[in-house]
């Protein structure tokens, strides 16, 4: 067994499969949970809190809607994170644009830019430096074109953003997929992102389906746009759904 110290932990690097090692000498941004353990003089701070301090928070971290869900860790140490025994992989990005799922972006260097993505449930980063992503499972890298079930795509580097495509001919088929659909649940088999032109795609080998908070409040910020009517015909379908499930 090995038993580390601040001076044996890896430097910027994994401690293993499940864990890795930041050298942290100014800030980081981290997402809620991902922090295991440290050593040294460490702050965490929530990114809305920190931004009233330090117009820079403000300017690379342009996502409203997943704010809350953001730390910023700032100072001197070994910082030790991880995501409940997922595999954790670090990348580089060189004045790139990379697109990633929410939920599986565990951290980034300050000198990239975070946006919101026009995808729901994705974020897409700008510049250079390093980023840290989880996976269940070894991550695999395709080139367009390319179809991707929803579940199973991590992100996409320098390519356009994809289409949603839907093989109403497999739904048709299907008399579950026709039973799913009606209480709106979907499969890959039923609905994929279809990916065109250049660039590079980034898959997990596995299905898991990771709940995103956010889009709770996704949700419910677009009811707003419904009628009393179209609002308890949805209210009807989620609790069929629920009831079903």
């Amino acid at each position: 067994m090995d038993v580390f110290t601040p001076q044996t932990l890896p430097v910027d690097d994994n401690v293993n499969s499940y864990s890795f090692s930041i050298d942290l000498n100014g800030e980081w941004f981290l997402t809620k949970g991902a922090m295991i353990a440290y050593y040294g003089n460490i702050d965490f701070s929530g990114v809305a809190a920190f931004a009233s301090r330090a117009a820079w928070v403000a300017a690379r971290f342009a996502s409203p809607l997943y704010v809350q869900d953001w730390v910023v860790a700032s100072g001197q140490g070994k910082l030790v994170i991880g995501d409940r025994g997922n595999d954790i992989n670090s990348y580089d990005l060189e004045v790139g644009n990379l697109t990633i799922k929410q939920v599986n972006l565990l951290g980034f260097q300050p000198s990239l830019e975070l946006k919101q993505s026009i995808v729901p449930g994705f974020v897409t980063l700008l510049g250079t430096g390093k980023f840290l992503a989880s996976s269940n499972g070894p991550v695999i890298f395709v080139e367009p074109p390319f179809r991707a079930d929803p579940d199973a795509l991590l992100g996409w580097a320098d390519c356009p953003s994809p289409c949603q495509h839907y093989d109403y001919n497999w739904m048709a088929q299907s008399f579950m997929a026709g039973i799913q659909a009606m209480f709106g649940r979907e499969s890959g088999e039923e609905r994929q992102y279809d990916f065109t032109g250049s660039g590079t795609i980034l898959m997990q080998s596995s299905e898991l389906l990771r709940v995103d908070g956010a889009l709770m409040r996704i949700v419910e910020s677009q009811t707003n746009l419904l009628d009393a009517n179209s609002a308890g015909q949805l209210g009807r379908k989620l609790m069929a759904r629920s009831q079903q499930q």
